[in-house]
């Protein structure tokens, strides 16, 4: 039987502890925020006075159709930012992996952390000024900040994949770019399409959200509705919302499947 040692008292874990507490609450101190008062008489009361303003939905047909118009609207943003940022992506994971030199991978490296660190509302407020309202701006939008996501994911997993395939290639007289296509593409493939596709979930979340700036699609649709005081149609898109939301994630999961029994 092996006894195992007992822990020695960490004092540097304790001292980490003391300064994560303190900061989490010197932050609630610092925003005044109280997250008592949301289980208040008071606050429950109003809280369900504002809900109850969302009921019934709004399920005319005319209304709807302009929902069904907008959601369509929404996944294709969403799928047109998602499939443009795959292939950017892919062209440019090859010198992010370092293939082509320390220099060139430094510099797309950069490239790629600059789209990332923006975030897409960012890149949507900044488009819509320069090339108006509409779906263009936020499939730009997502676009940017899906090729920054992509490309470091891509240009990581070509560079963490074993040389043995593409190394053999080239010992029995292969190019590089037959080594390429042939030893290490097709052992990334899986992950690729596993990145695009989780990419594709978040980008047409992201998308509803991007309609609040104006960047088409449900969000925008939602937001004109809440600012004319609109609740029951508010609730209709809300519903669509989800209903997307919940289809793309069944999709999504459907063409996992797929992949893995073909890689099986």
């Amino acid at each position: 039987m092996n006894i195992q040692p007992a822990r020695q008292f960490c004092f540097k874990c304790l001292i980490n502890l003391a300064c994560l507490i303190l900061a989490v609450g010197w932050s609630f101190a610092y925003l005044s925020f109280n997250p008592f008062s949301f289980f208040t008489p008071e606050s429950a009361s109003q809280l369900a006075l504002y809900a109850k303003r969302f009921f019934p939905p709004d399920v005319h047909s005319a209304f709807l159709l302009k929902i069904l118009k907008a959601t369509f609207e929404t996944i294709a943003i969403s799928a047109i930012a998602t499939l443009l940022a795959t292939v950017i992506s892919l062209l440019l994971a090859v010198p992010a992996a370092g293939k082509y030199g320390k220099k060139t991978k430094e510099v797309t490296r950069f490239f790629f952390n600059f789209l990332r660190s923006v975030p897409e509302l960012v890149f949507a407020t900044i488009l819509v000024l320069a090339v108006g309202l509409g779906p263009f701006a936020g499939t730009l939008a997502l676009m940017l900040h899906t090729t920054g996501v992509l490309g470091r994911l891509f240009g990581e997993a070509l560079e963490n994949h074993p040389p043995k395939n593409a190394q053999a290639l080239l010992l029995n007289g292969s190019s590089g770019a037959q080594a390429f296509l042939y030893g290490t593409l097709p052992g990334v493939t899986a992950q690729f399409v596993s990145y695009a596709l989780y990419r594709w979930e978040m980008n047409i979340r992201m998308a509803t959200i991007l309609g609040f700036v104006g960047a088409g699609g449900l969000g925008q649709m939602l937001y004109y509705e809440l600012s004319l005081l609109r609740e029951p149609r508010a609730a209709s898109i809300i519903i669509a919302m989800l209903i997307l939301v919940v289809l793309v994630d069944f999709i999504s999961n459907k063409l996992r499947l797929v992949q893995m029994h073909t890689q099986g």
